[in-house]
């Protein structure tokens, strides 16, 4: 039997919510789930089965955002991540591939959060930028290739998620 934890799930838009909820529904009800999902996110929210607290952080990054806006966004991001870590005081952080985990990730490992990262399904071969980051953040670091865990020590490869 599983002890039940206080999680927090930062979902991402499309793909990442997804990948993340299966694997939510493969952990099931027996935890304290909490979301994060980006402000500009209309959708994910609604594709929740475990509900929990949803708080809704600045993404931190656009598509189109340059160096200097992504930066102050990032930090913009990590301010508001604060104020939900505080409430929430989670065992974990699981993330599957948004760049909004990277601020709630960094401030999470500053609060002693265990900080579990699954590389997007769409990423074959190589990381995604968000992975590449998380790879040295996480304490944890999934896989969905085992051909991308070759040259990842780090890495665990357990299948896929969708």
């Amino acid at each position: 039997m599983l002890l039940k934890m206080k999680i927090v799930v930062v979902l991402g838009e499309g793909g990442h919510t997804t990948e993340l909820l299966n694997l939510i529904e493969l952990l099931g009800d027996q935890h304290d789930y909490s979301y994060i999902i980006s402000k500009e996110d209309n959708l994910s929210a609604n594709k929740i089965k475990y509900s929990g607290p949803i708080y809704k952080l600045s993404r931190p990054r656009g598509k189109k955002s340059g160096l200097i806006s992504s930066v102050l966004l990032t930090i913009k991001a990590g301010a508001e991540a604060i104020s939900v870590l505080i409430n929430v005081h989670p065992k974990a952080i699981i993330s599957a591939g948004p760049a909004i985990a990277v601020p709630v990730s960094i401030i999470g490992k500053l609060f002693g959060v265990k900080i579990i990262f699954v590389e997007t399904g769409s990423r074959v071969s190589t990381l995604s930028l968000t992975g590449r980051i998380m790879y040295r953040l996480s304490d944890l670091f999934f896989v969905q290739w085992q051909q991308l865990k070759k040259n990842l020590p780090k890495a665990v490869y357990a299948g896929r998620l969708i």
